[in-house]
């Protein structure tokens, strides 16, 4: 039979029909199974791209500035009836009376919690650029929390040893040191009139000292109780602020009016980044402060002091106006305890660094953060040390440059508006 115009001539594939005679046509491969090296390459580029996918950042979202908008001119307050004004008005004074003895109550744990605030938030840069990675936030946060824990941790290893060292030595030598200091012919005059150095052995042996400074045993055991479990409570705080920050964000956002809150926002957040970044350049001036004591040490001959010493530097640098020279004379007395000359090479470098702080590091670091002046920085710093002590002076300055901020963006155009 002839084939039929329009027909397609039969495949010479697998189902061509063979001629008599030839050898069996080799079975195509099928278009489904692929070579491994093809299959090696195809895993190659999902991971690469997977790997890619992985390790670009998030964008970071703009904040656009809100103006501010004055209430419109035609508003006329409406007041209430006398009697009633009268009865919320002093109804609003005993509440305020009660919220401020609760206040004066829990005063300590509320300092913890807005220092272990500001921490949280000087710590949030971190977390947030391992979040924009593809960390989970919760393990972001504890990849941050551990990172703290274990620079805390060698400090205190590297301080704890030395200091109870160095106060068993004191104790052993201190009759010694007593009397060498007796040779003086005036102290030698009063050593024979009041046994000053039979005295003062006495009196440090006693016990006397700790009644006197820490109010016996009991006493100095409650300052350990009372500065571990401050720590702690500061970790544990930091820790859960950090991890729900954003919600805490939101919460605060909320409670602003519908009409207002994008500018109420806007200022939080402006507040919130101000806080953030002088925590954020506190930890890069206490980090330059101790390393430069650390490497100053180990040439000056302190080398086994040099660790726990750069710690103690670290610690009261983060105090502002008077932490470096409290940092100083700390250094400075296990330098003369040493050698004399070792005490007189640390006051003398002590003395240069801080001027190097003071116009090239501090200004250089705070300048983008915090806009506070030079003047109300040390005001600050001393109102709040005398209110609420040590930690009262560090949230200070942060505290000041957000009041400064709302003064500039709500009370000043209100007033130009005006």
């Amino acid at each position: 039979m002839t084939q039929a115009d329009g027909d397609d001539p039969p495949a010479t594939g697998q189902g061509a029909p063979q001629a008599p005679g030839e050898p069996p046509a080799p079975a195509k491969r099928s278009r489904s199974t692929k070579s491994p090296r093809r299959l090696l390459r195809n895993a190659a580029g999902r991971v690469r791209r997977d790997a890619q996918t992985l390790l670009t950042p998030t964008p970071e979202p703009v904040l656009m500035p809100v103006p501010f908008t004055p209430p419109a001119a035609d508003e006329k307050p409406r007041w209430p009836n006398p009697f009633l004004f009268g009865f919320l008005g002093a109804l609003g004074v005993l509440v305020a009376v009660a919220l401020a003895q609760a206040v004066l109550t829990v005063q300590s744990v509320l300092i913890l919690a807005v220092l272990a605030l500001f921490l949280a938030l000087g710590l949030s840069p971190a977390v947030d650029f391992l979040t924009r990675r593809r960390v989970p936030r919760g393990f972001a946060v504890s990849i941050v929390a551990l990172a703290l824990l274990a620079i805390m941790a060698l400090g205190v290893v590297a301080l704890v040893p030395v200091l109870t060292q160095q106060t068993g030595t004191l104790m052993r030598n201190l009759p010694v040191l007593l009397n060498n200091l007796a040779q003086h012919p005036q102290l030698a005059e009063w050593e024979a009139e009041y046994d000053l150095t039979g005295s003062i052995t006495r009196y440090v042996s006693s016990g006397s000292l700790i009644n006197n400074v820490f109010g016996g045993l009991w006493g100095a055991g409650r300052l350990v109780a009372n500065l571990v479990f401050s720590v702690i409570v500061t970790l544990v705080l930091t820790t859960y602020f950090l991890a729900s920050l954003p919600s805490i964000k939101e919460t605060i956002y909320s409670m602003a009016p519908g009409s207002r809150r994008a500018r109420a926002k806007y200022l939080a957040e402006q507040i919130f980044g101000g806080v953030s970044g002088y925590i954020n350049g506190m930890f890069i001036i206490v980090t330059v402060a101790s390393v430069s004591s650390f490497i100053f040490m180990n040439f000056a001959g302190l080398g086994s002091y040099s660790l726990a010493l750069a710690f103690v530097v670290a610690i009261f640098c983060f105090i502002p106006v008077v932490g470096s020279y409290i940092a100083m004379v700390v250094v400075a007395i296990v330098g003369f305890a040493v050698e004399p000359a070792i005490g007189i090479a640390t006051v003398i470098y002590f003395l240069i660094y801080m001027q190097f702080d003071a116009y090239l590091i501090y200004p250089n670091v705070m300048k983008r953060t915090v806009k506070v002046p030079g003047a109300l920085v040390v005001l600050s710093a001393i109102i709040g040390g005398m209110l609420f002590g040590v930690i009262g002076a560090i949230i200070a300055i942060p505290t000041t440059a957000a009041v400064l901020l709302l003064y500039r963006e709500i009370v000043q155009p209100a007033l130009d508006a005006s």
